[in-house]
């Protein structure tokens, strides 16, 4: 057996004999040649075959057999898996990468279907349908390598600086948040368990544990029956806890630097492809990023014509809009940490500021959307039973949580950050279900 080369390999290869394995996109059936477009993960080829389309009187066996391969191309669907041997050539006129493939034999893997159920044009519901057809395109296949490289360089970022990664439980006995949005489900003994909004609780628990700075990337759930291009009910989280912080800027400082270094990673190993497939710019970002109280915001949006219609004083989608056109047309930035939120739109953990009496805590937005939520958390217990009480919370039922600070804790911070939102702005998509690998939302389980 051929040893498989990758499509990305032949630019490199000599010529001669080469075997490649994918799938068949598209087929160009000539009266006296056949060309294939084959690609794999990592790009795709234009395989030849000079057509045979009868056997003379005296024909041969190799003449068979160029027919029965004349036959086998013709009969190709879209979609259909195989691996093809035969003479690799370097052209200049090939316009898909300088290179062709002769075909000698063909072996089929798996054929498909000759009717494809979906097209270029279909919506975005019937291609959710048939994802694992729509993630052939290599434009989808560029999403995830983007994904991975990002991911990849947040824990480069984290563990080159001693953070300890950890994986919370996602089944809980109690909300991690709040008593809303919460999916709840049977457990043993008749006990009703709870999937984890965010890995907030035990985030803060590696702080009283002594880690001192750690992450996790990891899933959470949302009983959410929002239909928005930005909500989902399964999300990737990406979540950071720091100890023996003096104020939610050290936590601001940390996330700007990790982000500048994240779309470095990016730029370097994938702007130009981005730029091609998706005709957006991978922007690195200056730091520091520019800080707007909330309050400045608001009025800042209001002098801009639109007033914010929330009677709970934070800023809607539109705000959230105005405020990042006007930080791209006073400081040319992407981001904005939008800063001093009352305590009344915040979690009963976020620390408050002694003077002002509003919370140590942030929003980030990026071009235009909310992507993290960050804060100085309050570690002093007699504290956060009073502001649990203020937000109409039982105590007793916070009793696990607060017990982590009844054994000493040090002040600490951290942010949670929407990886799907992160790819749909970064990559100017419209909806963050075009960069999620399986959407889930109120309608839709499956595939």
């Amino acid at each position: 057996m051929n040893e498989r080369v990758l499509v990305k390999q032949l630019q490199s290869a000599p010529d001669g004999p080469v075997s490649v394995s994918g799938w068949v996109e598209t087929v160009r059936d000539q009266k006296k040649v056949q060309f294939v477009i084959l690609r794999d993960e990592t790009g795709a080829v234009q395989l030849v075959n000079p057509a045979t389309r009868e056997l003379g009187d005296d024909a041969d066996a190799a003449r068979e057999a160029a027919l029965a391969l004349t036959e086998t191309i013709s009969a190709l669907a879209t979609g259909t898996f195989l691996t093809v041997t035969g003479e690799l050539k370097h052209d200049e006129r090939v316009k898909l990468g300088g290179v062709e493939i002769k075909v000698g034999a063909l072996e089929i893997a798996a054929a498909a279907n000759p009717e494809t159920p979906i097209a270029a044009d279909s919506s975005a519901d019937k291609r959710m349908d048939w994802r694992f057809i729509d993630l052939r395109q290599r434009r989808n296949n560029l999403i995830f390598r983007v994904q991975t490289t990002f991911e990849h360089a947040l824990r480069t970022y984290w563990i080159e600086r001693d953070y300890i990664e950890v994986h919370t439980p996602k089944l809980m006995a109690s909300p991690s948040e709040s008593n809303a949005e919460l999916f709840a489900l049977e457990y043993f003994n008749d006990q009703t368990a709870y999937l984890a909004q965010s890995p907030q609780f035990f985030k803060q628990m590696a702080q009283v544990a002594g880690f001192g700075k750690i992450f996790e990337i990891a899933p959470a759930f949302r009983a959410d029956p929002s239909f928005t291009s930005r909500h989902a009910t399964e999300f990737t989280s990406i979540d950071a806890e720091i100890s023996w912080i003096d104020s939610h800027e050290d936590v601001a400082r940390m996330q700007e630097e990790l982000l500048q270094f994240a779309f470095q990673a990016v730029a370097d190993k994938h702007g130009a492809e981005v730029k091609e497939l998706f005709d957006v710019e991978v922007q690195v970002p200056s730091i520091p990023f520019p800080r707007i109280p909330l309050a400045e915001a608001l009025e800042i949006v209001k002098s801009r014509g639109y007033e914010v219609p929330r009677t709970d004083g934070d800023l809607d989608p539109e705000g959230e809009r105005q405020i990042a056109a006007y930080v791209q047309e006073t400081y040319g930035h992407q981001f904005v940490f939008i800063t001093d939120y009352h305590p009344a739109i915040r979690a009963f953990y976020h620390m408050r500021d002694e003077e002002t009496g509003l919370t140590k805590s942030y929003d980030l937005l990026f071009n235009g959307v909310e992507i993290t939520t960050g804060a100085q958390r309050e570690h002093r217990v007699d504290v956060l039973v009073e502001q649990a009480k203020e937000k109409g919370l039982d105590p007793e039922h916070l009793d696990f949580y607060l017990d982590f600070f009844r054994f000493g804790a040090p002040p600490h911070g951290g942010f949670g950050m929407g990886l799907a939102r992160v790819l749909m702005l970064m990559l100017g998509e419209s909806s963050i279900r075009e960069v999620t690998y399986l959407f889930r939302g109120p309608t839709r389980l499956a595939p």
